[in-house]
């Protein structure tokens, strides 16, 4: 969304995703042609997700891990670009369907395991992945902010408290040399972000960075690495 949408206007969008009729089942992106399932936030309503699926260093013949999923896009890209194995996390049960439906759709199901989860508590203690990621919804809202909606995780991080539990939690799944991505914006809040990643013992290196023109504005989209301090 853009800086000068408020909750209130980024909220009525949601809404229309989830019950929008004139909504299609698909769209097209990357080249490709992808499901989209009614509940699952669109990936075309900004350019984050092609961005970020372009941006994205795959660990080709290796384990990715992504989280928050949504339509599949960059999980199902991960497998199209060489992953061995890509597990796909969501706290959105219909996003894991979707991501589902997009992986068996390119042919890579074998490759794609989907699972419903909020952040890694569906993995098992012992798994660990040569890369993870997150595009993460960088949008700042105050912690007390409700997420009334299956999509508003998709867009909010009240407080930043996802994307603090994203990085305490890595070190858990991350494998020995394995690499710890994030996606965001200028938009985002990036003293809070390197203040998260300070009490979580990591410096932020910024990777890469696209600029592209929005409906409202230029957004520059961040890919950026985490590093054991």
């Amino acid at each position: 969304m853009t800086a000068e949408e408020s909750p209130e206007a980024v909220a009525q969008v949601l809404q229309h995703a989830l019950v929008g009729d004139d909504l299609p089942d698909s769209f097209t992106l990357l080249g490709r042609e992808w499901s989209l399932h009614r509940g699952v936030f669109p990936s075309t309503l900004s350019a984050a997700t092609e961005v970020m699926a372009s941006m994205v260093p795959y660990p080709e013949g290796g384990s990715f891990l992504e989280v928050g999923c949504g339509t599949g896009v960059i999980a199902v890209t991960a497998a199209l670009h060489g992953c061995a194995s890509v597990t796909a996390l969501d706290i959105n049960e219909k996003a894991v369907a979707n991501t589902a439906a997009n992986a068996e759709r390119h042919g890579v199901s074998d490759r794609v395991r989907v699972l419903h989860s909020d952040m890694y508590t569906a993995l098992e203690p012992a798994e660990r992945f040569d890369t993870i990621f997150w595009n993460v919804p960088w949008t700042y809202v105050e912690e007390n902010f409700a997420l009334s909606t299956d999509l508003h995780s998709a867009v909010f991080d009240p407080g930043y408290q996802g994307q603090a539990r994203y990085l305490a939690g890595a070190h858990e799944h991350l494998a020995d040399g394995g690499r710890l991505l994030l996606g965001t914006a200028d938009l985002g809040d990036r003293d809070r972000l390197d203040t998260l990643a300070e009490e979580a013992g990591l410096r932020v290196e910024l990777l890469d960075r696209v600029r592209r023109i929005e409906e409202v504005r230029v957004m520059e989209y961040h890919m950026l690495e985490l590093h054991a301090k």
